[in-house]
């Protein structure tokens, strides 16, 4: 029997990026473990990745082109509580991949004839975030096409711009220093249901004496399991952060000498928190004005602290001015240029590959700058956009029809029968109830790329493990035969997986110095060079000459300052955030949908349009195996709100706003506060009504970065026994 192990690594939407071993025997998959050399991962996968075995073999995979023959949506009506049953041939006739490959590039050709190249749109996102199959051939070849961009916002760009507004970058501190912190805020980020590899690293502190804060409107895992958990209202981190800084700075528990030497604009910022008393935070918050002067007292003396950011709190309104608010917070305290200090919302920053040299986008014809169309406002889009009208919707790494805001109106511009949608899947998902034509793709087992991280600082080489099930087709492979189908011969359109990365590791940065592709494929991972002198270079350098066997020492980018920003300080004060018309230190609106916003008074309770935990966004739902670990459908709500509503435990409730309504089991369990209600997102096709959370969440851009308001949501929820 012939049997090998193959070193690959995960590319799903997670900071993780683990490392993974794929035992093949006679050319199957047996057996995923978690790489146990990978100083991340530590030998150990999360439930649902490791469990993959089960989604690569599953009898659902879609694995040959197909054809659709009934009218759009259908395969929705006939769903049932199974993806499998849309798989007939009175839906779905089986053709060719030439047959599917003519065909799009037939009407590609007609689009274009008759209304230009910018009525063509492709839709993409994190399905995975492979450097090659995420953002490489696919780019070039709509870059040539001259088809409209998509200004790809819809998770975390709001957040990005925030804290690079005050550091310049997205840098964050490293996993294992969190073993050497002694006070740690696990802020709007459930550690141990999304970035579970690093929760090892909090038991350790903790068992050396550190303090796990949790500060959530939802009582994740995470604030299950910390020392102390501070509910707040969703979309007023932003206030609670300034109101922080009035404490530490007006009882000067402030690294005067760090403040000096290293930030710009520490007396404004000094100005503004003066109008951002605990008490003025706490009537917005839901904390106390007690308990905000322990957390700021806590935070800037019991040292070293850090801070675990996430994307939740940029998913509101002022999502932006939220985390910079919370970015200047280790700036103002020094933290830093400490071990285990600091602040962690991404380390992408520094993975700085030659994204140039992958996606060519000097393949556009005559220079053009192309239209931009946001990808939140997909809904809007599809059935307002005129001049040109969108008329072809190339969907690829990603299920917009389940994960889109506004999912009534997306939904009503999928149907449109002028619209020719062709989606790249592995499965039969929610998108692909509108597809004209599928296409059977590969998942990270049958192809081969690199792998970059935003919760650590290793990059990967993910080696094939298998040869493609049916006649599935990694994304390269599928838009270099369909640029072939278009007439594009340019060299680039024949480059080789292999010389992509080569090319994506050419990159300028020290950071990447001596980081090949054999390099890579010899020691399956490696850490960025941070030895070097670099934009934001490391105050604790390492010799290069043994750094590839001796234990990396730790690395704090901001420890002497060397900021990326225009001033090369961390800005608490900035002209480029006055230049956007926003305030250029930072402030406090609350959301509009919200408690305390201009909505208020038609939908009293705020939506949480939570992630699963035993999900992946909208990635594994369909799967059995994984499944069966979440509850699915639930709307958890405060036994206060329950009872004023005579909702019991386990009713069916309707849950509605202006946009659309969804109907649920109630779920009276204390997880959330009084006047906040949440649920999880689901492939709509396998929600009751076929609708999921999305059909109540709105367009509406942030503040910073254009990315989707998913927190900021009021709703009313009644007993389905009340409804006439």
């Amino acid at each position: 029997m012939a049997k090998q192990i193959v070193h690959a690594a995960c590319p799903h939407d997670c900071p993780d990026a683990c490392g993974v071993l794929i035992t093949v025997e006679d050319g199957r998959a047996t057996k995923i473990v978690g790489d146990p050399n990978h100083p991340m991962t530590n030998g150990f996968l999360c439930a649902k990745v490791a469990k993959y075995l089960d989604r690569v073999y599953s009898p659902d995979r879609v694995l040959y082109p197909m054809r659709r023959l009934a009218p759009k949506g259908i395969a929705r009506e006939n769903a049932g509580e199974g993806a499998r049953a849309t798989q007939d041939a009175s839906i779905w006739q089986r053709i060719s991949w030439d047959e599917a490959l003519d065909e799009i590039a037939e009407r590609f050709r007609k689009i274009i004839a008759e209304c230009g190249c910018e009525a063509i749109l492709p839709f993409s996102y994190g399905g995975t975030l492979g450097a090659v199959n995420g953002g490489s051939m696919d780019r070039r070849f709509f870059s040539r096409l001259g088809a409209s961009e998509l200004e790809r916002t819809i998770c975390s760009s709001a957040g990005e711009a925030g804290i690079e507004s005050v550091f310049g970058v997205k840098l964050g501190t490293e996993p294992d220093q969190f073993v050497h912190s002694r006070y740690i805020i696990a802020w709007a980020s459930n550690i141990h249901g999304n970035n579970v590899h690093l929760w090892p690293y909090i038991v350790e502190a903790r068992r050396r004496g550190a303090k796990l804060v949790v500060i959530d409107p939802y009582r994740t895992r995470t604030a299950a399991c910390a020392d102390w958990y501070l509910p707040i209202n969703p979309g007023t981190d932003g206030v609670l952060a300034l109101a922080m800084m009035n404490v530490i700075i007006g009882e000067g528990l402030h690294d005067a000498d760090y403040v000096s030497k290293h930030t710009l604009g520490f007396d404004e910022l000094c100005e503004k928190v003066r109008g951002y008393p605990p008490e003025h935070a706490a009537r917005y918050t839901g904390i106390s004005a007690e308990d905000i002067r322990k957390l700021a007292r806590e935070y800037a003396t019991v040292r070293p602290s850090v801070i675990r950011v996430n994307y939740g709190v940029q998913r509101s309104d002022g999502g932006g001015m939220a985390t910079r608010a919370i970015s200047m917070l280790p700036c103002i305290i020094g933290s830093l240029k400490e071990v285990g200090g600091g602040i962690h919302l991404s380390t992408s920053g520094a993975f700085d590959l030659n994204k140039a040299a992958l996606r060519r986008p000097d393949l556009a014809p005559f220079g053009k700058v192309p239209r931009i169309v946001s990808m939140v406002q997909l809904g809007k889009a599809l059935n307002n956009l005129s001049d040109p009208p969108l008329k072809a919707l190339f969907v690829y790494n990603s299920n917009p029809a389940a994960v889109c805001p506004n999912h009534n109106e997306v939904v009503r511009g999928l149907k449109r029968p002028d619209l020719f949608t062709v989606v790249h899947e592995q499965f039969l998902t929610d998108t692909t109830d509108y597809a004209d034509i599928v296409l059977p793709a590969t998942t990270f087992f049958e192809h081969k790329d690199l792998q970059a991280a935003y919760g650590h600082y290793y990059l990967q080489i993910s080696d094939q493990a298998i040869e493609p099930l049916g006649e599935c087709r990694a994304n390269v492979d599928m838009f270099k035969a369909l640029a072939a189908r278009m007439g594009f011969d340019e060299e680039s359109f024949r480059e080789s997986v292999d010389s992509m990365i080569d090319g994506a590791l050419a990159s300028e940065n020290p950071w990447m110095k001596g980081i090949t592709r054999e390099r890579l494929q010899r020691e399956g991972q490696v850490r960025l060079n941070f030895s070097g002198d670099s934009p934001a270079a490391t105050a604790q350098a390492h010799d290069s000459k043994n750094s590839e066997s001796s234990q990396p020492q730790p690395f704090l980018p901001f420890a002497n300052g060397n900021f990326r920003t225009p001033s090369g300080k961390a800005e608490l004060y900035s002209e480029a955030m006055k230049a956007l018309g926003l305030d250029p230190v930072a402030e406090f609106t609350p959301p509009s949908e919200s408690r305390h916003g201009l909505e208020k008074k038609k939908f009293p309770l705020e939506f949480l349009a939570r992630k699963a935990d035993n999900f992946m966004n909208s990635t594994f739902p369909n799967q059995p195996s994984v499944r069966q670990m979440e509850e699915v459908d639930l709307l958890q709500i405060h036994s206060a709100d329950a009872k004023r509503r005579a909702i019991a435990d386990g009713d069916t409730v309707r849950v509605y706003n202006d946009r659309g309504e969804i109907f649920l089991k109630a779920r009276v369990d204390g997880v959330v506060r009084p006047g906040v209600v949440s649920s999880t997102l689901n492939w709509a096709k396998l929600s009751p009504g076929m609708r999921n959370v999305n059909v109540l969440t709105s367009e509406k851009l942030s503040d910073l970065g254009n990315s989707a308001t998913f927190y900021s949501v009021l709703v009313e929820v009644e007993s389905i026994h009340s409804i006439r």
